[in-house]
């Protein structure tokens, strides 16, 4: 695999300086990955504004970490299941719920379930959810508006999880209690690829 810079403030191209000065003013830290993404000014300017804007959702800090570690799972982005995880967990997201979503089952918490579901529905189906799995979601007290917020959180996910495929970002040390390993998705672009 080609080798990507993984960058700092100090040392990311200039353009790319103030979306990661905002990112780790945000989150306290400048992940590896989005030191690699900065290799694009335009790639880590538009994850981090989308994840500005994701960040001001109704969702509650925890449903936005369901939603990006639904996400994450489906995408087989090992990087992603571990940075979430440790956030899902900081944001009060018990340790069960979030086993079962790196396990790719539905967590016990019902309204956690619905949510993973709809995201997974999202992402299986391009978008193109029924009005079962769209009225599913909203009986387990989400909202319409939410509804399409989690779009939003899927589509700046799917930032970080494509951008991690192509750098092969390392895991921070500080994630490296949520080492997840793909099962299936990771491989598969590869294997499309070979069979064409």
């Amino acid at each position: 695999m080609m080798k990507f810079e993984v960058y700092s403030k100090e040392t990311a191209p200039s353009k790319s300086k103030p979306a990661l000065a905002a990112l780790e003013q945000a989150v306290g830290m400048i992940p590896n990955l989005a030191g690699a993404m900065a290799e694009s000014p335009v790639l880590i300017e538009g994850f981090g504004t989308l994840r500005g804007i994701f960040q001001k959702s109704t969702l509650s800090p925890a449903e936005r970490e369901i939603v990006s570690l639904t996400n994450a799972v489906a995408n087989g982005c090992s990087y992603c299941v571990a940075i979430h995880s440790t956030f899902a967990l900081k944001s009060g997201v018990d340790t069960s719920t979030v086993d079962a979503l790196r396990a790719e089952e539905a967590p016990q918490d019902e309204k956690m379930a619905a949510l993973s579901t709809y995201c997974q529905k999202l992402i299986g189906k391009r978008g193109q959810v029924s009005p079962g799995d769209l009225a599913a979601f909203l009986a387990a007290g989400f909202s319409k508006e939410q509804a399409l917020e989690v779009v939003v959180g899927i589509a700046g996910s799917v930032l970080a999880n494509y951008a991690r495929h192509i750098t092969d970002a390392p895991l921070d040390d500080m994630l490296l209690p949520q080492v997840w390993v793909a099962t299936g998705p990771e491989t598969a672009p590869a294997n499309i690829a070979e069979s064409r």
